[in-house]
């Protein structure tokens, strides 16, 4: 009973944490008056197949007219514990940021870490990027360019697509993992991305204490996603981790992280960004001094250096 009385409570934590903001969701205040200037926008389309609105997303495209667009899949930060965050992610920022540069936005949900435990999270995300390219005529989406991005929770997942492209299973120590899933329609579409934005995201989770942090009580979101604990079983710590992944075949990542963030603390991002680099990964990290987590981090400036990013990926 007190177990399940404490991850009410912290779920409840994170979901007044979305409320409060103005604009967008969970991730930083917003800005008022959301104005997503769009040519079409679908809500609800199921990319699973099934009739889960956990496996739904909406998809935006750009008013400038293209034969077909270059895509970002953003998704929404929760702690995992939000199955239905897409209409708050970040849309007044991050999703209006990549519209108007001319991308093509698709703003997923996902099974929260109370429907099932990973990798089921990782299977979702993989199921989106293989759906856009199966779906791509229909909705004028570029299939050679899906980058992925997102915040706090939805960075780790972003990140892990991008360093998971080109591996669909893996043994971690004592731990085998599948990390495609075999999820929708279109399981023999690709699910490789070609960039990655984490914002704010945890990336090594067996170090989450690595800086200022909060207390997260008797249980945190990365022991409630794998119904574990570091101390029993760290290698599911590990295989949660981007950080465990990366090699030289990554795509390229851009990473943005507040040097005040409380809640995943700095140090993740710095983490990722040294271990992208060693591997010899293209990557880019943009530290702010003043940055908390999400509030203070989107800036026109930081706004513009991720559609930059993108756009030098892409090479157009």
């Amino acid at each position: 009973m007190m177990k399940k009385f404490l991850l009410s409570a912290y779920a409840l934590l994170w979901a007044v944490s979305g409320m409060a903001q103005p604009e967008g969701g969970f991730g930083g205040f917003q800005k008022k008056g959301l104005d997503l200037e769009t040519s079409q926008v679908w809500k609800d389309v199921n990319y699973a197949g099934d009739d889960q609105a956990f496996h739904t997303c909406d998809i935006y495209l750009p008013k400038q007219k293209q034969k077909a667009y270059p895509v970002v899949i953003h998704i929404y930060g929760s702690a995992w514990f939000n199955n239905n965050g897409k209409g708050a992610a970040d849309l007044g920022t991050i999703v209006k940021a990549l519209l108007d540069a001319g991308f093509a936005v698709v703003c997923p949900n996902h099974r929260s870490s109370m429907d099932a435990k990973w990798p089921a999270q990782i299977h979702d995300i993989k199921a989106v990027v293989r759906f856009v390219r199966g779906e791509a005529k229909k909705y004028k989406f570029d299939k050679s360019f899906v980058a992925t991005s997102g915040f706090s929770s939805g960075g780790h997942l972003a990140s892990m697509a991008a360093v998971t492209s080109d591996t669909k299973e893996a043994t971690v120590n004592t731990i085998h993992i599948d990390l495609e899933g075999s999820l929708g329609n279109y399981t023999k579409q690709s699910s490789i991305v070609q960039a990655a934005c984490d914002w704010s995201g945890p990336i090594d989770l067996t170090a989450m204490d690595c800086g200022e942090h909060m207390t997260m009580g008797e249980n945190s979101p990365e022991d409630v996603l794998l119904d574990s604990k570091l101390s029993r079983e760290p290698d599911k710590y590990i295989s949660l981790s981007a950080n465990t992944y990366v090699d030289k075949n990554d795509p390229p990542v851009i990473i943005f992280h507040g040097e005040k963030d409380n809640v995943v603390p700095c140090c993740q991002g710095h983490k990722f960004y040294e271990t992208l680099q060693a591997a010899g990964v293209r990557s880019e990290a943009t530290f702010v001094p003043e940055g908390g987590h999400g509030i203070g981090m989107y800036s026109e400036e930081n706004l513009q250096k991720m559609v930059s990013f993108l756009k030098s990926v892409r090479g157009k």
